[in-house]
C-alpha cells in the first residue's frame, strides 16, 4: 500500500493540519516482519547509493517537542552504515552563524554525493521558532518561504533528492510522552524547563507550521505529514518513504576501476 498519496502535502492545495489526524493508520497493521524487511533494503540500497555516488539524499525531520524526532532516527536508520550517513542536530545559531545569511550553516551540512544527511530540525526554524518568539520582523520570515523553495530546488538540481517529514503528534500524546520522560531516568536528564514553556505556544506552532508545509511544499521537495501518535506507524511510514525514494534514484554499482580479468593473485 503506497501510504505516500495520504501523507503528502500537494503543491498548491489548500493545506490545513487540522484535517490529518496523529492517530490514523490508513488501514495499516503492525507487521515487524515485514517492516525488518523494509529496514534490510534501505540497508541494502544506502551501500548502492554509497558506491554510486551520483546522488545523494537529504531527510528533514520536524517536530514539537517530543515528537519523535530521536527515535525515528534510531529505529529507521539502524541498520545504515554510518561512514555514509551523517545527522546534523540544528541549536541555536552561534555567532558565526549569525554574521551570515541563515541559509549559510544549513548549506554547508548538505550531504555529498553517495551520502545520506539527516536533519534533526533545519532551515525551517527560521520560519517557525523566529515567527512564533517574534526573533525577526514579518517582514523578513515571510521572504524566506520563497528564498527557502529556491534553495531546495537548486539542490535537487545539482543531485539531491529531499524528503521531508513533519512528525505530527496531538497535544495529548506530547502530554503522555513528556510524563513518560519524567519518569525515566535514562531520559529525564534531556528535559529543560523550555520543552515544557512551548507547549503555552502550541497553537502558534501549529499555524506557524501550517504556513510552513503549505508554501513550501513544492513538487522538488514535497513535505510529508506523518501520523506519529503511535510510534511504530510513524517509523513504518518513514522507512518505507524512503526505500522508495532511493529506489526511484535507479542506483547502480559503478564498473571496476581495474581490468579484474588481468588481474593475477599471488
Amino acid at each position: 500500500m503506497n501510504i505516500a498519496k495520504h501523507c503528502i502535502v500537494k503543491p498548491g492545495s489548500k493545506f490545513r493540519l487540522k484535517d490529518r489526524d496523529p492517530e490514523e493508520t490508513y488501514g495499516v497493521h503492525r507487521n515487524d516482519k515485514a517492516h525488518q524487511k523494509t529496514i534490510n533494503r534501505l540497508r541494502e540500497l544506502q551501500h548502492l547509493l554509497y558506491a554510486d555516488r551520483r546522488y545523494s539524499l537529504l531527510i528533514v525531520l520536524q517536530a514539537l517537542d517530543a515528537g519523535g524526532k530521536d527515535g525515528t532516527i534510531r529505529h529507521v536508520m539502524s541498520g545504515v552504515n554510518p561512514q555514509g550517513c551523517e545527522v546534523t542536530s540544528f541549536k541555536a545559531p552561534s555567532t558565526s552563524d549569525l554574521a551570515h545569511d541563515y541559509l549559510w550553516r544549513i548549506h554547508h551540512c548538505v550531504p555529498q554525493l553517495g551520502n545520506i544527511g539527516i536533519f534533526n530540525r533545519s532551515h525551517y526554524e527560521d520560519v517557525l521558532i523566529v515567527r512564533v518568539h517574534r526573533l525577526v520582523p514579518e517582514e523578513i520570515w515571510s521572504k524566506r518561504y520563497r528564498q527557502i523553495n529556491d534553495f531546495e530546488r537548486m539542490l535537487t538540481q545539482n543531485g539531491t533528492t529531499i524528503l521531508k517529514f513533519f512528525l505530527h503528534i496531538s497535544k495529548d500524546e506530547q502530554r503522555r510522552r513528556f510524563e513518560a520522560r519524567m519518569q525515566d531516568s535514562s531520559r529525564n536528564w534531556k528535559l529543560s524547563l523550555p520543552d515544557f514553556e512551548e507547549r503555552q505556544h502550541w497553537d502558534e506552532y501549529q499555524a506557524a507550521y501550517e504556513d510552513a508545509l503549505r508554501k513550501c511544499s513544492t513538487k522538488w521537495a514535497p513535505w510529508y505529514v506523518i501520523p506519529a501518535d503511535r510510534k511504530w506507524l510513524r517509523n513504518h511510514i518513514i522507512a518505507d518513504l524512503i526505500v522508495r525514494a532511493l529506489d526511484n534514484m535507479k542506483l547502480k554499482y559503478p564498473a571496476p576501476t581495474v581490468d579484474i580479468s588481468k588481474v593475477v593473485l599471488a
